[in-house]
């Protein structure tokens, strides 16, 4: 992929990745053909920090967990009220990082599909 597309494709969604991260995803990019350019610019990444209301807000009902694809713990939320704010806290502390961590998964999943 050619190197503007690589450094633009960073600086629009480098905030839905894990910093430590972002040189792995730029090194992937230049072995990716430009076609695939649009679909990996077109994948729907998640934004940590709206995560992170949504589990200030809804997270005793597991809403955070199931937008992640955690729909195992998203059911043990719902239905303990999140485990009585144990697991609520524990999320707040960890959702913004967990989101970033899927949107790398999703990232990685497309690039090696093609």
């Amino acid at each position: 992929m050619e190197y503007n597309k690589i450094d633009a494709f960073i600086l629009a969604n480098g905030k839905y990745f894990p910093p430590e991260k972002l040189k792995f995803i730029q090194e992937r990019l230049e072995y990716v053909d430009d076609d695939l350019y649009v679909i990996i610019a077109s994948i729907n990444y998640k934004d940590p920090v709206l995560m992170l209301i949504i589990s200030i807000f809804f997270g005793y009902l597991g809403i955070d967990r199931f937008i992640l694809g955690d729909i195992g713990m998203g059911v043990l939320k719902l239905l303990t009220g999140g485990c009585c704010g144990v697991l609520l806290i524990a999320d707040w502390i960890r959702v913004m990082s967990m989101t970033r961590e899927k949107n790398f998964e999703d990232l990685l999943n497309v690039i090696a599909g093609y």
